[in-house]
């Protein structure tokens, strides 16, 4: 029974959308296939892990009666790759197999039967929904996704905090040595609701989200999260635990401040980087009136030093930073200048960008 006819990309493109969430490796067989479903001349493709779901749909030229299977996510996507771009695609079901068709090329991919896929009951209580545009959204989590911790057995630190509340979301990430947060207003009321999103849901989001003033509608669902926009929807599991007070990391009013250019200071760090300790990623800070020098030096007694001009007339400091936590910002920031505060040899630094309130970044400090 023939699924679908169509062009290469237009059924490429939609299987792309879904496959990132898929692991290479699974203890159930199923999980690395992708759904492949034709109704009322929609085609729509689904994948899981059993903690996120992504489903997208395409248009179909043919009708008729519903059919549904399920294939290696992959090898289709792998197969239809490799074909030319303006390849005619057709894909043909039948009992345990599907015929993947074009111009003189035939595949015939195993399938498994569509009513063991595995999908995600969808949550119907809804606690708070909002729309954003899908630009904005892609921002505001790009802007803290970098602090999420991998791997951390704090399992709440491997994902961000997100908070809804009085037309703002307010987006936390932090991996216990720094902290990232950013807002954007929402211009909807809606009641106050925490949810900590699984870092996986958050890369596919900043993967699936475009830069186009389209909006994502959001809906949080008690212990779940769904993105809706264009032709996608993914459904994401909370996080289930507490997120630690990140207000009480926020460090208040410190004397000694500066206004620095973004890209000015990252390069002069990418630069100093480069002979830094390749274990301790250290370098240091050496504030003194209108100076900002950037120093590393390794193992083998190498020594890096950059000095940046700054408007700074404060008492003198000596400062130690991980020189990865501070490029990573200056690397997902688009602003052109950055506001440095300090405190002491032993306090964090907070960043900001000036005459915004809508970006906030803590970075606690080393010892050289």
């Amino acid at each position: 029974m023939k699924l679908i006819q169509t062009q290469r990309d237009a059924l490429l493109k939609p299987l792309q959308a879904v496959t990132g969430i898929i692991e290479r490796k699974h203890t159930l067989p199923i999980l690395s296939n992708v759904l492949l479903e034709r109704k009322d001349g929609i085609l729509s493709l689904t994948a899981t892990d059993l903690e996120i779901q992504v489903v997208t749909s395409s248009a179909c030229s043919l009708d008729g009666e519903g059919i549904a299977i399920t294939v290696s996510a992959r090898k289709l996507q792998d197969i239809l790759r490799s074909l030319p771009e303006s390849s005619q695609v057709s894909l043909e079901a039948s009992e345990n197999r599907l015929l993947v068709k074009a111009d003189r090329s035939r595949f015939n991919l195993q399938t498994l039967p569509a009513q063991d896929f595995p999908r995600i009951a969808e949550a119907t209580e809804t606690s708070a929904s909002f729309s954003v545009q899908q630009g904005a959204m892609r921002h505001l989590l790009s802007l803290v996704q970098y602090a999420m911790a991998q791997q951390d057995i704090r399992y709440y630190l491997n994902g961000l905090l997100m908070i809804v509340e009085d037309g703002t979301v307010t987006v936390v990430a932090t991996d216990g040595h720094r902290l990232a947060l950013a807002t954007l207003k929402t211009d909807q009321a809606t009641p106050r609701q925490e949810v900590i999103l699984p870092r996986k849901a958050v890369v596919e989001l900043i993967k699936l989200l475009g830069e186009s003033e389209e909006s994502v509608r959001i809906d949080v669902l008690g212990n779940q999260v769904r993105f809706s926009f264009g032709t996608t929807l993914l459904v994401s599991k909370v996080v289930d635990g507490k997120f630690p007070d990140y207000k009480r990391v926020i460090p208040a009013a410190y004397q000694k401040q500066f206004q620095i250019g973004r890209q000015m200071l990252l390069q002069a760090l990418q630069r100093a980087s480069i002979l830094s300790n390749e274990k301790f990623r250290g370098v240091r800070w050496i504030l003194s009136p209108n100076t900002l020098c950037i120093a590393c030096t390794n193992t083998e007694q190498e020594e890096a030093q950059e000095e940046l001009e700054i408007e700074y007339q404060g008492e003198a400091l000596d400062i130690g930073f991980n020189v990865t936590y501070l490029t990573d910002v200056l690397s997902n920031l688009d602003a052109p200048m950055l506001t440095c505060s300090l405190g002491d040899a032993n306090s964090s630094a907070v960043l900001t960008v000036p005459g915004s309130e809508g970006f906030l970044y803590v970075v606690m400090p080393m010892r050289i």
